[in-house]
């Protein structure tokens, strides 16, 4: 038997004044049948009422404990990218981001540019007060920045003030050590010059000259350092593989132990290249016994407050998942379709709120349930599951779990 986690990227929402989120109106009949032929529920990927980020949240679905293995996004999205992150490093995930000569951020994604690998090389290889910087693309606007240097601390701030309209947040240390007022000086020096090198940079002209927002300066936020994460494989005994277009889902994938397949145009945007990442999943299950695969769009159309957007990015998802379950030999593949958290078109941002779950493979016990949204799973006979709980049971359907007593 093999195992796929389909983790649709912020899937959840919560209802509009029609009654209607962008899941329970799209055109969803793939997702539907799965509903009708699985166990259907709903989920928290930490717990209830724990607004979970993609890095804890995805951590949880895979079984493992974040409170006990989460330092920070950075390491992740730095592994993800390429990035050897060494002990003593410290890794911060970025975006890039827009703002005015008073350092007032007008908008935090840049405008979700896209070509920012000629503006990462303006900074990476830079050394400041004896630390190196690495600082690398990762998907349009996000990139990843390592500090590499003796005396150095995870235990900074943020410079990322969360919302536009707000300055770029001084960086400072949370502790008295040195080593946290060390790196909250390097970062303040490292910012002063990322919009020195980038405000005037021929690509931020060219973006000035069309109307566009310029990616002038870096946030830098989720400081870490390495964690020690055990394998997937010696966890499960499965060899397993990760398809993402984000580099921080890469990142937490290549850090348990799966293998990265990459797929052309996949990156992590409403304009992903779904049907590319369908093909790759069939294709992974010929060779690995467990396959997570992410799709981030409706995630982004959520922070970006764009319901149609949302909406049709589901019905692509649909799509996929048609060509999926026609590929596929439900008597030897369990799936488990879900989200890693919700995000709201009114929020802009992450929630507490639960999100649909189904598992769908041989000799689960189905329940009432006709269609996957919101409103229709939580009556299904998983109940409210945590995320924890995931590996568990599909590993109990897959005759590998241990028996525990007598």
């Amino acid at each position: 038997m093999k195992a796929v986690i389909f983790v649709i990227d912020g899937l959840g929402d919560r209802p509009n004044k029609e009654g209607n989120t962008p899941l329970k109106e799209a055109n969803t009949p793939t997702m539907d049948k799965i509903a009708k032929e699985g166990i259907c529920g709903i989920m928290n990927a930490i717990d209830i009422g724990v607004r979970p980020g993609s890095d804890t949240s995805h951590l949880a679905i895979l079984g493992y404990d974040p409170y006990e293995v989460y330092t920070g996004r950075g390491p992740f999205e730095a592994c993800g990218v390429g990035i050897e992150v060494k002990p003593g490093d410290v890794a911060f995930r970025c975006n890039f981001a827009t703002v005015d000569e008073n350092f007032v951020v007008l908008d935090r994604r840049a405008g979700r540019i896209r070509e920012t690998e000629a503006l990462a090389k303006e900074l990476d290889g830079l050394e400041i007060d004896g630390v190196k910087v690495i600082f690398k693309q990762s998907g349009g606007y996000r990139a990843a920045l390592v500090l590499r240097g003796e005396g150095l601390s995870d235990k900074v701030t943020d410079a990322d003030p969360k919302k536009e309209g707000r300055k770029v947040k001084t960086v400072e240390p949370l502790d008295d050590s040195e080593e946290a007022k060390r790196t909250a000086e390097i970062l303040n020096k490292l910012l002063k010059i990322a919009y020195e090198k980038l405000n005037n940079h021929p690509i931020n002209e060219e973006r000035r000259k069309k109307g566009l927002p310029v990616a002038n300066i870096i946030l830098p936020r989720g400081a870490g350092k390495v964690p020690y994460i055990q394998k997937f494989e010696e966890k499960y005994g499965l060899k397993g593989a990760c398809i993402a277009g984000t580099g921080l889902i890469k990142g937490i994938g290549k850090m348990v132990g799966l293998d990265l397949i990459e797929v052309e145009g996949a990156n992590g945007t409403p304009e992903t290249n779904f049907m590319g990442k369908a093909r790759a999943l069939v294709e992974a299950l010929e060779k690995y016994d467990f396959v997570l695969i992410n799709v981030k769009g409706a995630d982004e159309a959520g922070h970006d407050g764009d319901y149609e957007t949302k909406k049709k990015v589901i019905e692509k998802i649909d799509e996929m998942l048609k060509y999926i379950i026609e590929h596929i030999d439900k008597d030897d593949v369990y799936l488990v379709l879900t989200g890693d958290h919700s995000t709201p078109i009114e929020e802009k941002d992450h929630s507490a709120d639960p999100i649909p779950i189904v598992i769908w493979g041989r000799s689960v016990r189905t329940d009432d349930v006709e269609r996957f949204d919101e409103f229709s799973t939580y009556k299904g006979g998983l109940g409210w599951i945590k995320g924890k709980h995931i590996m568990p049971i599909l590993m109990d359907l897959m005759g590998l779990a241990k028996k525990y007593g007598a």
